[in-house]
């Protein structure tokens, strides 16, 4: 009888994510117990519960009682601000732990710092996981996604528990194990630094066809609601056509029109791009992304920059021609074709920095199931998700998103339209940094000979760091100066 009353599962860290997600396993039936240091959000996540249909949610006001209150083994999901905060909660809550009881921390935390708590946590004879989580507020009251890493005893106890917190309203599972170490949270890293490639890409096909293609407020939540019935369809899209039918309760027009255009951060979009260059990937979208939200919050710099390159002279001839000019309808569909092929080479420059993680550390990551769990409930979930779920079945050893035979064969017909737009947008001076990045990336990559000759040769110049030929084999080095100088004089040297 005593073991009938005791949670299956706790959560300790009732803010936003905490308390929706605890709600969100009790409504799928599964006894929980809820701990925080503050002991109002105990008291307003058990009136939640109650006011929410008498869900199976038991508060506790200790660390004590709230361990004691769990089944053995005890399963703890730690919801708390990433860094010190999370090593407080789990010294706090490990003095009451047995052996074999699992902690499972759902932050946004580095992966070494999970690699670190995975040992500390087993010379006590206790399990780890980090698990990313996505969804936001509602994602995680509804059905998160979600991406669980480290040990996979851990995982297993609580297998019955995880899938069923998925939407109710799709067969895809929210969760699967990703692999040990700390992959569960590098996964969900990254999948935020595509994030923030999408959210880039999303703006400024918005900035093209409201400045470009003077397009309203209205305008553009019907374009995004159709889009979102095609191709394009998604969570971001979704929502962003949600955005702009709202209107300002404090005086006329959009609310979107009234907020002030610096974005914030909290560092997993910076995290992406240092582990893209420690590993020698190209992320360009996603750091054309970072670099805008870092001059985003430069608001008075470019205000102040504005008016002295205006005094300057420059000029809107270009942006009042091309507004001038344009055809609407044919904008918007280049604009959605190259919003797309945008978006495939972000998920491609994340996609392959995984796969360079996971070879660097062992994990043995499934990219294609990677894509599967995206697609339930997380901030990037796409349509597009389940071809790339496909892509991967296909080929496991596939390179790139771009030269899988059917993203390949949709690139190159969408590539004429990408063009337009870059070209349209840098023509008026409308900055579109993740849509060229993302160009320049595809150009790049599909060019079987690019000009890092000159490159190797500079190097060799000024360095003698020497090159490799194409016409035969080894490391050559060339005294370029030297002999530049006797061509000058007229001597000639041949080789």
């Amino acid at each position: 009888m005593e073991s009938a009353a005791l949670s299956r599962i706790g959560l300790a860290g009732l803010a936003v994510m905490g308390q929706n997600l605890a709600l969100n396993i009790a409504d799928k039936g599964f006894p929980i117990s809820v701990y925080n240091r503050t002991v109002s959000k105990v008291d307003e996540t058990v009136a939640r519960a109650t006011e929410e249909g008498g869900l199976p949610l038991t508060g506790h006001h200790s660390p004590r009682d709230f361990v004691l209150s769990l089944s053995r083994p005890r399963s703890i999901i730690i919801l708390v601000k990433a860094g010190p905060p999370v090593d407080q909660t789990i010294a706090a809550l490990s003095r009451f732990l047995e052996p074999g009881d699992a902690i499972i921390d759902g932050g946004n935390e580095w992966y070494e710092h999970t690699e670190r708590r995975i040992s500390e946590a087993s010379s006590q004879g206790l399990l780890y996981l980090g698990m990313g989580v996505s969804g936001g507020e509602e994602g995680a009251r509804r059905g998160p996604s979600l991406m669980p890493g480290g040990s996979r005893q851990a995982f297993d106890n609580v297998a019955d528990i995880l899938p069923k917190s998925r939407l109710r309203s799709t067969t895809v599972p929210a969760s699967l194990y990703v692999g040990p170490g700390g992959s569960g949270n590098f996964v969900k890293m990254v999948h935020n630094g595509i994030e923030y490639g999408d959210m880039q890409l999303i703006s400024e096909a918005y900035d093209v066809l409201r400045t470009i293609g003077g397009l309203s407020n209205q305008d553009l939540a019907d374009i995004f609601d159709e889009w979102n019935r095609g191709e394009l369809e998604s969570f971001l899209i979704e929502i962003t056509a949600d955005i702009f039918k709202v209107k300002d309760e404090h005086g006329d027009g959009e609310l979107v029109d009234k907020i002030l255009d610096k974005t914030g951060m909290k560092g997993t979009g910076k995290w992406t791009v240092q582990q893209a260059a420690e590993l020698s990937v190209a992320a360009p979208t996603i750091a054309a992304s970072l670099d805008c939200r870092y001059l985003s919050g430069l608001k008075e710099e470019r205000e102040a920059a504005s008016g002295v390159l205006e005094q300057a002279g420059i000029n809107n001839e270009a942006l009042k021609a091309s507004v001038g000019a344009v055809d609407k309808k044919r904008l918007i569909d280049d604009v959605r074709q190259a919003l797309y092929a945008s978006k495939i080479c972000s998920y491609a420059q994340g996609m392959n920095l995984l796969r360079a993680k996971s070879q660097e550390k062992g994990w043995n990551l499934n990219l294609g199931e990677l894509a599967r769990i995206w697609k339930g409930g997380c901030i990037i979930r796409a349509r597009f998700l389940d071809r790339i779920k496909q892509a991967y079945e296909r080929n496991g050893s596939l390179p790139n998103l771009i030269v899988d035979p059917e993203f390949a064969r949709e690139m190159v017909q969408r590539q004429g339209a990408w063009r337009r737009v870059v070209g349209l947008a840098i023509g008026a001076g409308i900055s579109t940094p993740g849509m060229c990045a993302s160009l320049s990336y595809f150009d790049t990559y599909r060019r079987s000979r690019l000009p890092a000759n000159l490159v190797q040769a500079q190097r060799d110049l000024f360095g003698a760091h020497t090159y490799e030929r194409i016409d035969r084999p080894g490391s050559f080095h060339t005294e370029w100066t030297k002999l530049a100088r006797q061509c000058k004089a007229g001597l000639g040297v041949h080789n």
